[in-house]
């Protein structure tokens, strides 16, 4: 009885043992993968994968059919995919669809007119849907009901225009709309102002309204994305014309500059995307048109301030990329190749390795993981 009992106990401690050596929840496991396109081409729309995050592979699910979902963003909960229909007319639209990340199946569920051409990005908080309409030089807002479907548009904010650019900055862009890490402001890059607006949110009213809070950046940058550092102490920038990332301090709705550095060394006037790697150690900014690649910075955690330390070339017009929860691979949607690179990074470097697994996709323009 004494031996039986012995044995137990000794199996439960190697239980114990493998337990703990076991990878945290999530860091390891397969990814549901979505992908947004054009569909000037053969692609139907959008397309969803299963990315295993060991071998940096990945098998295809679904499709959906839509025009043109150039941006989209998964619910925090991942049980809905937000996508933008980025049509130049007023067929511009924003798409609901339930997702059942396990099978990786997409239900469509509805769409809201933007009542702004060519929305290029889409974002949510749970409670509102916000569109950058690129041409129509506007925000959308659009509240959310609880079984994910969207409502008709609530409020339509207009940008801004004063860049110098006479072609490209001619007219209002707005390029991206976020909520702030706290949840009280958003964030719009009005491209052809050369500034970032900022909206404060009701506590009990779906309409945000524009703070007297808005930032400068600098002359014909043309501000593009946007984004927060983890820990709500820093934001980046990434300008699509100066192609130069402008790193902020952040504390309320306030954004000060504290360092200017550039992406685009060749001035081709295309930076498209910017992402901080999970450990938020590394910053990394796409560029097109000239030398299209991702150019790679070292974050200083104290300070926020970056380094440059490498630079990754990729395949045709990168226009957007993410990064793997674990850290380990880099995607980059290279549009005009029609692959999407998987590539490695290393942690300590934050350098970038092909790992020639490329997924053949039809004009990818934008990845998004739910997990």
């Amino acid at each position: 009885m004494k031996r039986i009992s012995y044995i137990v106990f000794m199996l439960g401690l190697i239980a114990s043992s493998c337990m703990t050596a076991a990878p945290k929840s999530g860091t390891n496991k397969d990814l549901s993968m979505v992908v947004g396109t054009y569909t000037n081409g053969s692609s139907k729309g959008i397309y969803t994968f299963r990315f295993n995050q060991i071998k940096g592979t990945a098998l295809l699910l679904d499709s959906a059919a839509m025009p043109n979902p150039s941006y989209l963003t998964p619910s925090s909960n991942g049980k809905f995919i937000y996508a933008v229909s980025e049509m130049p007319d007023s067929t511009a639209a924003v798409y609901a669809y339930s997702f059942d990340k396990r099978v990786g199946k997409l239900h469509f569920l509805n769409r809201q007119l933007t009542f702004g051409e060519d929305p290029c990005y889409v974002s949510t908080n749970g409670k509102e849907i916000l569109t950058a309409n690129y041409t129509g030089g506007s925000m959308s807002v659009f509240p959310l009901r609880k079984n994910g479907t969207i409502e008709p548009l609530k409020k339509l904010f207009h940008g801004q225009k004063g860049g110098p650019d006479s072609v490209r900055q001619k007219t209002p862009h707005v390029h991206c709309t976020i909520f702030s890490p706290d949840g009280k402001y958003i964030f719009a890059t009005s491209f052809s102002a050369d500034r970032i607006l900022c909206f404060a949110l009701h506590p009990n009213d779906i309409v945000p309204y524009l703070s007297k809070q808005s930032t400068a950046i600098d002359s014909d940058s043309g501000p593009r994305h946007l984004i927060f550092s983890s820990n709500g102490k820093f934001a980046y920038l990434i300008s699509e014309l100066s192609g130069n990332v402008t790193a902020f301090s952040y504390s309320k709705e306030v954004l000060k500059r504290i360092q200017v550095i550039a992406a685009d060394t060749l001035h081709a006037r295309g930076s498209a995307d910017i992402h901080l790697s999970p450990d938020g150690k590394y910053l990394y900014a796409s560029n097109r048109l000239k030398g299209d690649g991702i150019a790679i910075f070292k974050v200083n955690a104290v300070t926020g301030t970056l380094i440059k330390v490498g630079y990754q070339f990729t395949g045709i017009h990168p226009r957007n990329f993410n990064i793997t929860p674990n850290g380990k691979y880099l995607l980059v949607a290279c549009r005009d190749s029609n692959i999407i690179q998987v590539f490695q990074r290393n942690p300590t470097t934050g350098l970038l390795s092909n790992t020639h697994h490329n997924i053949i996709v039809d004009k990818p323009v934008c990845i998004k993981f739910v997990h």
